[in-house]
């Protein structure tokens, strides 16, 4: 079995932060397509392994965290999903944003992240822990805060291979929802 793993410098000159990345920059590169070119059968394809530490920082942002891609269709050539992490620095919060279209996962690895949305027009908070997980709906505002002293990292696992990040100014506006004539999130 073939291991795909790719090193390169995309990326350099950002201010990203992760745990397991080098100073120097070192980046994962563009990766071939784990699922091939449809020569051979589906169940034949290899695997794809992403290293630590070679994250690519290469995605959509919002201030106040970093996102990090591991496996999505440059990274692996997935067709369905999108995974990846967040980190969010001590005593620091995100701007408010929301995902399109894509159900999000979360799972708590390191920290105590807070995920604040609105319910019935009322700021809502939830507070986390390591081994948590968080459901975030398609289309909903939401934002992530730290206000502790030691930064908070989270996995991420959305429904759409693409990190879809729409950035808002507030928590409380009316989201389109394409096809959706009609109707909308708030």
């Amino acid at each position: 079995m073939t291991e795909h793993t790719h090193d390169t410098d995309r990326g350099a000159g950002t201010e990203a932060w992760h745990r397991d990345l080098p100073g120097d920059g070192d980046r994962a590169a563009d990766a071939p397509s784990a699922l091939g070119d449809g020569a051979e059968p589906l169940w034949r394809k290899p695997l794809f392994h992403v290293k630590a530490g070679t994250l690519d920082p290469n995605t959509a942002q919002t201030t106040g965290m970093k996102r990090f891609e591991a496996l999505s269709a440059r990274h692996g050539g997935t067709r369905k999903i999108w995974l990846g992490e967040n980190h969010v620095g001590p005593e620091m919060r995100s701007g408010d944003h929301h995902h399109g279209e894509a159900e999000t996962g979360i799972y708590v690895i390191s920290g105590h992240p807070v995920f604040v949305f609105l319910a019935d027009g009322v700021e809502q908070r939830i507070e986390t822990s390591p081994g948590d997980y968080v459901f975030v709906p398609p289309y909903v505002p939401h934002r992530e805060e730290n206000p502790h002293p030691e930064p908070a990292v989270v996995l991420l696992a959305r429904s759409t291979q693409e990190g879809i990040v729409v950035n808002l100014p507030s928590l409380d506006v009316e989201v389109e929802i394409p096809g959706d004539a009609g109707a909308s999130a708030s």
